[in-house]
This record gives C-alpha cells, sequence and structure tokens, in this order.
C-alpha cells in the first residue's frame, strides 16, 4: 500500500529527469527508453501518471528493442504495476528490487565541509573515478556522458577528498525543490571511511542553499552497505519499490 500517492509520482517524475535517456519515445503513456550502455532504467519502458492499459506499449517494445539488438526490459514500480500481470506468465525474469527513499531536509546544516568540492560539471578524475568503479567500457562511459549532457535541470557534482585524491563522488539533481541524489560512489579500498558520507551531505547543503526541502533516491534492496549509508543520512521513509522484468537476450 503506498501511504500517499500524490508524494510518490513527484518523486518518480523527478528520478527519471535525474537520470534521462538521449533516445526515448512515449507510446500511449508509456515512457520507451533506449540509451544503450548497461543502465536498465535508461533501457526500460517506464509507467507515467495515470498510464493504462500496458498492452501497446509492451508490443511496442519488443519491436523496437529487437530493432536496436537489445533485449525488452520493463520498469514496474509498485505505484504503477500493470505491466505485472501481461509479464509475469512470458519469458521475462525479475531482477533488481529497488527501494525509493524520501528525506525531508530541515535539519540539514549550512556549514559546509571544506574537505569537499561541489562543481556544476564533473571534472576529469569525477568521470575517472566512476568509471572505474562501475567499471565501465567505453561505450558505457559514452553514455552516462551523453546523459550529464542530456540533463535540463539544475545539478551538483560532489568530491570528497582522501589522501590526496577522491575518497567518493555523487551527484544531485534538482526538480521543482526535491534533490534527486545519483551516481554515488567509492573506491573498493577506501569504503566504510565516511566518503561517501561527506559526499552526499555536500549535496544536501547545496540543495538547500537552492531551496529544496526534500531529497529522494533509489537504492537497491539488496545492497545492505549502500541502505545503511542512506539511513544514517536521514534516508528513513521509503515511499514504494520497482523492480524489472528482462527479457531474453536478441537472437
Amino acid at each position: 500500500m503506498i501511504g500517499d500517492l500524490d508524494l510518490a509520482w513527484r518523486v518518480e517524475e523527478a528520478c527519471l529527469n535525474a537520470w534521462p535517456s538521449p533516445r526515448q519515445i512515449l507510446v500511449e503513456g508509456y515512457l520507451l527508453r533506449a540509451a544503450g550502455g548497461r543502465s536498465k532504467r535508461q533501457n526500460s519502458v517506464n509507467p507515467m501518471r495515470r498510464s493504462g492499459d500496458p498492452e501497446p506499449a509492451i508490443a511496442a517494445a519488443r519491436t523496437l528493442y529487437r530493432s536496436l539488438g537489445q533485449r525488452p526490459i520493463f520498469r514496474i514500480p509498485a505505484i504503477a504495476p500493470q505491466m505485472e500481470r501481461s509479464l509475469a506468465s512470458a519469458d521475462f525474469a525479475v531482477a533488481d528490487e529497488t527501494c525509493t527513499l524520501f528525506h525531508p531536509l530541515d535539519g540539514v546544516s549550512a556549514e559546509p565541509d571544506p574537505s569537499v568540492t561541489v562543481a556544476t560539471a564533473p571534472g576529469a578524475d569525477w568521470l575517472a573515478l566512476r568509471d572505474a568503479v562501475n567499471r565501465a567500457d567505453a561505450a558505457a562511459a559514452r553514455v552516462f556522458r551523453d546523459t550529464v549532457a542530456a540533463l535540463m535541470l539544475p545539478r551538483a557534482f560532489s568530491s570528497a577528498t582522501a589522501e590526496g585524491g577522491i575518497g567518493a563522488i555523487a551527484f544531485g539533481v534538482l526538480d521543482r525543490g526535491l534533490l534527486v541524489i545519483e551516481s554515488v560512489a567509492t573506491p573498493e579500498p577506501l569504503r566504510g571511511r565516511g566518503h561517501a558520507r561527506r559526499a552526499v551531505e555536500a549535496l544536501l547543503r547545496w540543495s538547500r542553499s537552492q531551496g529544496a526541502q526534500a531529497a529522494c533516491l533509489q537504492v537497491v534492496a539488496e545492497n545492505t552497505p549502500a541502505r545503511a549509508l542512506y539511513r544514517g543520512l536521514g534516508f528513513e521513509r521509503e515511499l514504494y519499490r520497482y523492480h524489472y522484468r528482462v527479457g531474453p537476450e536478441p537472437e
């Protein structure tokens, strides 16, 4: 049961805006995205608010993704589960149950942290760290850069320094008073030292200075360390979850 459906949809739309696909089309109330790379969010069918019968979009997606040489992927949020019935009996595996978390920003300190830099664009070292942590090949690295270039909303990229380099990164996008946290990453040897916490806290402070009232993020349910990090930062309210239905690879 979704406690506040309007808030859930507000967050859902902000999360889509914060992680745009450079290629997408609308089919009868469903957003079909095809960025390439490995991101399921950017290469899946997503229901919009008040979307109805999913069958036309499912049929269109099967054809579209096949033409692109991609497997069909359908993202199914609990606030709009209507695709599940059509896909549950088909050859579509369940993947990546994900929690959508929400955090009011009333108590966020305005005191800056001199060990964290915040910029309006990612530097070369920021991008290199993200590529390394995500083991991004050239195609995946290009998709992320195209994603950043496609952003239309105010954004900030944080880097927490550590031992002469970068200990963690994150970026945030501000959508009508709501901050969306994305791409939190820490090199494996530096994990568990609070670097990611500092990187996210800097974005919370930045968003407050820009007038944000709340923040949200989406994290894989099985990612226990990340969920503990976000809980410690105040992301204690879960609004809804989603999962994917992933089709077979194209022949």
